[in-house]
């Protein structure tokens, strides 16, 4: 039996080729059909459960072995997730021997990576190792020096400034899981900063979003933030003086 779908549905059924948001869901009545409203409830649940989800530090530090680079374990200010929640601004800061271990590492570099759980550890765990399968080759192949990685829990996007600043890095790259969406509990953020030091704003730096499978793909999301790190070198600063004009990048 052919479903009858209302004339104002019928325009944007196309559209759900190319997003995984909910359009063109129908109704019944007043409301949702019973199998998207399941949908929903269940996408939901995916989401909460990704703001509670914890940072897989010993698979993450196992995969991260083969790139060769020293890995740091540090951690925020945050004392456990309710906090996180509650109080942003200590997820910014690093704790005391955070700082500490930064201190023999402050050889200078041209890179400090950072993976961060942020709100959303699942996306962590989950995309990071695939991005940096395909971005470090060609910043090493582009004669960058890179700093040891740091494995941050209880971290916000700001605590890449500390971080950054304590390693004496040129730029520092901090990837971190995204607030979840109900159609992406694992959307992978990158953010990149020039000059990283405390007390430097969001306005400093530049982001590339949604890195997932069924969002922005590892390889597409390399390039640009290669091309964005290219960028910040040449002209010596980020955020919003610089722009992204690279246009659209294919597979290749």
């Amino acid at each position: 039996m052919k479903r009858n779908i209302p004339h104002e549905i019928e325009p944007l059924k196309a559209l759900q080729e190319f997003t995984s948001a909910r359009i063109a869901i129908g109704r019944v009545g007043t409301s949702i059909p019973l199998k998207q409203s399941l949908e929903f409830k269940l996408a939901h649940a995916h989401a909460r459960d990704a703001v509670y989800s914890e940072l897989n530090s010993v698979k993450l530090t196992g995969s991260l072995k083969h790139f060769e680079q020293p890995i740091l374990h540090l951690h925020s200010q945050v004392t456990d997730r309710r906090q996180y929640l509650q109080r942003p601004d200590l997820g910014r800061k690093l704790d005391e021997n955070s700082l500490n271990e930064l201190k023999g590492y402050s050889n200078g570099s041209d890179i400090a990576i950072m993976i961060v759980d942020g709100l959303s550890a699942t996306a962590v765990n989950e995309n990071t190792i695939g991005l940096l399968d395909a971005l470090i080759p060609l910043l090493v192949a582009n004669g960058l020096k890179l700093a040891p990685i740091s494995l941050v829990e209880q971290g916000r996007v700001a605590i890449g400034d500390d971080i950054g600043y304590g390693l004496k890095a040129k730029l520092s790259l901090i990837l971190i899981g995204e607030r979840p969406g109900l159609s992406s509990a694992d959307s992978l953020g990158a953010y990149l900063t020039y000059n990283p030091k405390p007390g430097l704003t969001d306005e400093s730096r530049n982001c590339v979003s949604n890195i997932r499978p069924k969002g922005l793909t590892y390889k597409k999301a390399a390039k640009k933030i290669f091309y964005l790190i290219n960028e910040a070198f040449k002209r010596k600063l980020s955020g919003v003086e610089l722009k992204d004009n690279a246009g659209l990048i294919s597979e290749g």
